[in-house]
């Protein structure tokens, strides 16, 4: 357990010094720990429970998931500790990355980020055109104890600009608070 606390120190100097930002830190420490250490499966509802029962937190439902969709988390912060932290990236001399989209079918018509998005992967009884969310997913190739692995760069929701009404660089636009971490904003507007 203290190597996956040495390894998961270097995430709680991204939260601010304040006394909300030590208590998320001290969560999204435990968080992190629920993720890896194999309790159960990374399911909102497991992640609460592991935490009380496996970590011994005194916290509520209400409270639990606040958190887990609290904009005061340092992502910014957060994915360059993240990116620094795996070793050797290179393969063979280059970075591999691979880029993904992911469909997630929702029915509500006020559920963010939802539209209608083509489905490549539909079958004859579905939709190719389903309501849904598109979260785009940027991760690095690499083989790990002689398996190739793909590990989590970035993700967001991908939203077409017809969508939204705005045009790239305007203040609304989404994607003008991503770091340009290597262009991966560029990346990902194509």
């Amino acid at each position: 357990m203290s190597m996956l606390r040495d390894l998961l120190t270097p995430f709680q100097s991204a939260f601010s010094e304040a006394r909300l930002g030590r208590e998320r830190a001290h969560w999204f420490f435990f968080i992190l720990l629920a993720v890896i250490v194999p309790f159960t499966s990374s399911m909102i509802s497991n992640l609460l429970r592991a935490l009380q029962t496996l970590f011994g937190l005194d916290i509520s439902a209400r409270r639990f998931y606040q958190f887990m969709a609290s904009i005061q988390i340092p992502w910014n912060r957060l994915w360059p500790t993240a990116w620094n932290l795996i070793p050797e990236p290179m393969v063979a001399g280059r970075l591999l990355l691979a880029l993904d989209d992911s469909l997630s079918n929702k029915s509500g018509k006020q559920i963010f980020g939802c539209g209608f998005f083509f489905d490549h992967t539909a079958k004859i009884n579905q939709p190719k055109h389903p309501w849904a969310q598109n979260i785009v997913l940027l991760g690095l190739l690499k083989p790990i104890k002689g398996r190739w692995s793909c590990l989590p760069l970035v993700s967001r929701f991908y939203h077409r600009q017809k969508d939204i009404g705005m045009a790239p660089g305007s203040p609304g636009w989404p994607w003008n608070q991503w770091p340009d971490a290597a262009g991966i904003r560029r990346t990902l507007l194509l």
